[in-house]
């Protein structure tokens, strides 16, 4: 009988934690379904109204459709997504609102890189071109916040709180150690002095190398960062060289004391300021309204309108197949590209490039259509954070590539690395491989129980350096230099934009908005619309598509919080195939 009750007891427990699982997943889907049929629903803005303007979530290229975007559900945490495409239209909109008074920058989490802060910055000092307010505030100014709280009329600081001012570093992951420990072994083919994707595999330390690069880098992103907060700040690039090598912003008291705020206020008194400067009384609320929920009603572009262009987006690593939002499938890109180059009504294509690399393979089958895409109409690429080793090589065909200053670019190299786990199997687990071959090279790459041979590393040795003088030819014309010039920058050598300007990487500084109208002009339009492409799934769809990947990314991010990234890092190192042009590092700067 004991028995029974505790079978009948495990039966009822099944029932209800099956029953609730139920009734969360119909939540989500009736979620998806009202988000899909209410995400364009205009929220009302009341007259002398402030735009909240913060950056706590992660920012993406282009907003994608959440059905899970504020969904409220006990021990479940969902952040509205806004991408940087939406983040700078709302801005502009608000310049021209006759209903947005004034923006309030919160600042107390950003987590962009910099070429995208870039362009938000350039969008907040486009916007106080209308006279309107800016102000910013923040307990604790990170450098990224602080470079976009540096636009602000009036920067302030929680009294007990600081702004971090101490300079930029790079740092990379390096798993040799993890691996040996593994027993696998990181057997790499490469060509270029910097090609240094593969250092974190086979060293505990960056080589002098990848050293120099990443110092001369990083230091070209530090001077223009410098440079910005000076002229907005109206202090001298010198000075602020000095604050930082000194460390001497430590608190709230330091921020005032050197400039780099205006005044230590509590969010109480702050709010009363804020109040004052859009004229209501103190004991009123504000009327305040998140760049999230902020819709301003689209402009028509007009009936007679009939010419476009297209900003095709490429986003994410370059693999073959078809890949998805965040990841740069070559057959889906590469459809997306003869559809605009067969549309007669698409006048100019701007090709959107935000990419480490990947497959030098798929690099090149993006390649090709980029350029016939070029011979029928104008492409000009647009550089996001990163157009890097094959993300420059899609991009090198166009006929004129833009990017900010601190984007990063170059890396002309290619690298083959396949792991030995015959250390892991043999060693650690137990397993051993025996096998029948036809010929000598039979099971050549198709096994990883054992090490590459001498002459099979000489026949991967001899494609990986093929491969990278296809890269150097492809860059050759479309750059129109020599091989020998572009061998001379290449070498897997990565550059900041400026530095790629300099060097003759790419044609000129700006933004995606600049692109466009740089398109425009070359295609010689007037009046014409934007169209976007690869389509951007509707909620419901991407509810339907993912569910099952992202619920598990969720669990796994949540269980190893920052140490996700590492997992995600070996993860790559036992899924990379064929030859890879790729980004020569993990690297974080902050």
């Amino acid at each position: 009988m004991k028995s029974f009750f505790k079978y009948v007891l495990a039966t009822v427990t099944g029932i209800v934690l099956s029953v609730i699982l139920l009734f969360v997943v119909g939540l989500m889907i009736i979620v998806g379904m009202v988000s899909s049929m209410s995400a364009d629903k205009e929220v009302p803005v009341s007259d002398n109204s402030m735009l909240v303007v913060d950056l706590k979530h992660e920012i993406t290229e282009r907003t994608v459709p959440d059905p899970f975007d504020g969904l409220d559900v006990p021990g479940l945490i969902f952040t509205k997504n806004l991408g940087l495409d939406d983040i700078l239209k709302r801005i502009a909109a608000a310049k021209d609102d006759h209903r947005i008074k004034g923006i309030y920058l919160d600042l107390s989490m950003v987590s962009v890189s910099f070429a995208s802060l870039q362009e938000i910055r350039d969008a907040l000092l486009d916007f106080k071109e209308s006279g309107k307010f800016i102000v910013a505030y923040s307990e604790l100014y990170t450098q990224r916040a602080y470079y976009l709280a540096s636009t602000a009329d009036r920067v302030y600081v929680n009294p007990e709180g600081t702004i971090d001012f101490r300079g930029l570093a790079s740092q990379t992951m390096f798993l040799k150690g993890t691996l040996d420990k593994l027993g696998i072994e990181a057997q790499v083919v490469k060509v270029g002095t910097y090609k240094s994707a593969v250092e974190p595999f086979m060293l505990d330390k960056m080589s002098d190398a990848n050293r120099e690069q990443v110092g001369s880098f990083i230091g070209s992103i530090y001077n223009h960062f410098v440079g910005e907060i000076a002229a907005s700040r109206k202090l001298s690039p010198d000075s602020l060289f000095a604050f930082a090598d000194r460390y001497a912003v430590r608190n709230a008291d330091d921020a005032v004391t050197y400039g780099l705020a205006d005044g230590k206020k509590y969010k109480d008194e702050l709010l009363i300021e804020l109040k004052d400067s859009l004229n209501i009384d103190e004991d009123q609320d504000l009327n305040a309204i998140a760049l999230t929920r902020y819709q301003p009603k689209a402009q028509p572009a007009g009936a007679s309108v009939r010419d476009r262009i297209a900003v095709v987006y490429a986003v994410g690593e370059i693999v073959s197949g078809e890949g998805d939002d965040q990841m740069i499938g070559s057959e889906r890109i590469s459809r997306e590209l003869r559809k605009v180059r067969r549309d007669d009504k698409v006048k100019a294509v701007v090709f959107r490039v935000n990419s480490p690399g990947g497959s030098a393979l798929a690099s090149d089958v993006i390649w090709r259509e980029v350029e016939l895409l070029k011979k029928e109409k104008p492409i000009i690429v647009s550089m996001g954070d990163v157009a890097a080793s094959g993300g420059y090589y899609i991009a090198a065909a166009a006929d004129s590539i833009f990017a900010q200053p601190n984007t990063i670019t170059g890396s002309i190299g290619v690298f083959g690395l396949i792991p030995n786990l015959q250390g892991l199997y043999n060693d650690k687990l137990g397993i051993t491989y025996d096998n029948v071959k036809t010929g000598k090279y039979a099971d050549f790459l198709t096994t990883f129980d054992r090490p590459l041979t001498a002459d099979e590393r000489n026949i991967l040795q001899m494609e990986v350096e093929r491969i990278y003088d296809t890269f150097l030819q492809r860059v050759a014309d479309g750059r129109g230099l020599s091989k020998v010039q572009v061998d001379s920058i290449g070498q897997g050598r990565v550059w900041s934009g400026q530095q790629a300007l300099d060097i003759g990487l790419v044609d000129r500084l700006g933004s995606i908005e600049d692109a466009i109208a740089a398109a425009a002009k070359k295609a010689g339009l007037g009046e014409y619309r934007i169209v976007t492409y690869p389509a951007i799934k509707k909620p419901f769809e991407a509810l339907l598509g993912n569910t099952t990947d992202r619920i598990g990314m969720w669990f796994t991010q949540r269980e190893l919080g920052e140490h996700y990234r590492h997992y995600e890092q070996l993860k790559m190192v036992l899924q990379l195939r064929g030859i890879q042009a790729r980004l020569p590092f993990t690297m974080e700067i902050h």
